[in-house]
């Protein structure tokens, strides 16, 4: 009778994601999704037999509250993020543009995502993670310019309307913001379906504890991360 041996795995812990991370994680993955749903409501009402619009303009207000109050709860959540950058380590985790390896270890982590390559190092934060990260922010800072920009048109009087008036100057026209608005919206869209994908399969496939950490703030890793000196 053949005796199977068991491998013990010795695993290390680290904190890693502040609390005000976290929340902020949270409260802008519901946000995106409630402004997602919204937005597409004001481009494009449902109509009924294509003839009569299902929304009243009262209802289709009520949309546009709901859009707008996202939007400021989102904007308002960027501050615990800032707040979490300066007082946590792991919440600093900057793509490494600056390094010859960050590319290289990119197109690893990405090819294994492709499933083409059999594993990739083991990273706090992948380099593939840190550079769809930086640009998430890029496409919220876009989507946050562009929609306080058309703010304006809707609500001239109000104070973030004349802050950010400019914007529909330097893209040319309010519809053009609109146009950018609606654009970058659908590249969140895209940038979260490919999250999913890859937190689900390094959480359940390669334990890497993607989820868990955004609740416990922890990685649990069998393996020393080539990035564990930024926690130092």
């Amino acid at each position: 009778m053949a005796i199977k041996s068991v491998k013990d795995v010795k695993r290390k812990e680290y904190y890693l994601f502040s609390p005000f991370l976290r929340i902020f994680h949270w409260i802008m993955a519901s946000q995106i999704v409630v402004l997602f749903v919204t937005g597409l409501l004001i481009t494009k009402p449902m109509n009924v037999g294509a003839i009569e619009p299902t929304f009243t303009n009262t209802s289709m207000d009520l949309v546009r509250d709901i859009h707008f109050m996202a939007a400021f709860i989102l904007c308002a959540s960027l501050i615990l993020r800032i707040y979490g950058f300066i007082i946590n380590k792991g919440d600093r985790l900057f793509p490494r543009f600056w390094e010859g390896h960050f590319y290289e270890e990119t197109v690893d982590v990405a090819l294994h995502y492709m499933l083409l390559r059999g594993h990739h190092a083991s990273f706090l934060r992948n380099p593939l993670a840190r550079g769809s990260y930086a640009m998430l922010y890029v496409l919220l800072a876009i989507e946050i310019l562009t929609g306080f920009a058309m703010y304006l048109m809707a609500n001239p009087s109000s104070m973030f309307g004349k802050l950010f008036g400019w914007v529909n100057v330097l893209v040319g026209s309010e519809m053009m913001s609109h146009y950018i608005h609606h654009y970058v919206a659908w590249f969140i869209i895209l940038f979260a379906i490919g999250h999913f994908y890859m937190v689900v399969r390094a959480e359940f496939m390669e334990g890497e504890s993607e989820i868990s950490s955004m609740f416990s703030g922890k990685k649990i890793l069998a393996h020393t991360p080539k990035d564990a000196n930024e926690l130092d």
